[in-house]
């Protein structure tokens, strides 16, 4: 009950802050209290924003571990792998290191596979899971979306919370909360689209700029059905996307955390490239309008 009341709100996919190369642990305690300050009801190591497959399975458990230590709300880790033993073991291990949930996606090499193959697969892995699962939809990764008719079969397992869809097409995310009953939580991951989905009866969010202006996205949530919901989308949460967006967002993310103060550097693993001076002043200069919107 705590977890899908907590996923009934924001909830931050979390960066992975690196030094030197190697997972910062200090800068990922003070990037969750900075998340916790701001009234985020729920967290997501281990995800896209997260850099997960660039962390190695050790690096994957000490993450969630020292999410879980300092923790105060419910953690859902990434666990997404191409094959059904890896996805069920990544599940494990975040149980291991004290996971309320984990969150899968489709194979991310076998792309546009049919919808059949799609649910033999997730099926394979709810039915093995050692937590709740959350489906996690990001085609612009995996190659493939999550087929609204796939989630429809497979919201029957109790062991199914919801999913997060990152697509950036609510005619999709319609198609989804259309087919699936209401105790099933569909929760909007494309920051663009979070007041509007949110109107239209998502759940909640889960967004990567929750990590940089979690107080925006908060009171965005809270005034979702009010003139103060549009207006922090349009003017605070829309320009810093746009800003983002305009190179890999989760460089993109850990520049604005880093130009917020929250870490000490916006170091990446290859393949990813950090942003360039450009890109950083105008980063900022979207992170310092937005903060000034929260401030009206």
């Amino acid at each position: 009950m705590a977890l899908r009341n907590a996923l009934q709100g924001i909830t931050c996919p979390m960066v992975t802050p690196f030094d030197d190369g190697s997972v910062d642990e200090s800068a990922l305690v003070d990037v969750l209290a900075h998340l916790q300050d701001g009234g985020i009801d729920a967290v997501f190591p281990c995800g896209t924003t997260g850099e997960y497959p660039s962390l190695t399975a050790d690096e994957h458990r000490h993450v969630v571990e020292t999410t879980v230590d300092h923790a105060e709300v419910p953690v859902i880790a990434g666990a997404g792998a191409t094959s059904v033993d890896e996805t069920v073991t990544a599940i494990d291990r975040a149980a291991d290191a004290g996971a309320d949930a984990a969150a899968i996606v489709a194979p991310y090499f076998t792309t546009a596979n049919a919808p059949e193959g799609n649910r033999r697969f997730f099926e394979a892995i709810i039915d093995e899971a050692s937590l709740p699962v959350l489906l996690y939809n990001i085609p612009q990764c995996t190659g493939q979306r999550i087929e609204p008719e796939t989630v429809a079969a497979i919201v029957a397992h109790d062991n199914v919370v919801g999913i997060k869809d990152s697509s950036g097409d609510l005619e999709y995310f319609l198609s989804v909360l259309e087919g699936t009953p209401d105790e099933f939580l569909c929760l909007q991951g494309y920051d663009a689209l979070l007041v509007p989905a949110l109107r239209m009866g998502a759940d909640g969010g889960i967004n990567a700029l929750s990590n940089v202006i979690p107080e925006v996205l908060r009171e965005a949530f809270d005034h979702a059905d009010d003139e103060r919901g549009r207006e922090l989308q349009r003017d605070a949460i829309a320009p810093l996307f746009d800003a983002c967006t305009t190179h890999d967002f989760a460089p993109a993310t850990k520049t604005a955390l880093a130009e917020r103060g929250v870490i000490p550097s916006d170091a990446v693993r290859p393949p990813l490239v950090a942003v360039d001076d450009a890109g950083r002043e105008a980063i900022g200069d979207a992170l310092e309008s937005a903060l000034a919107v929260t401030e009206q």
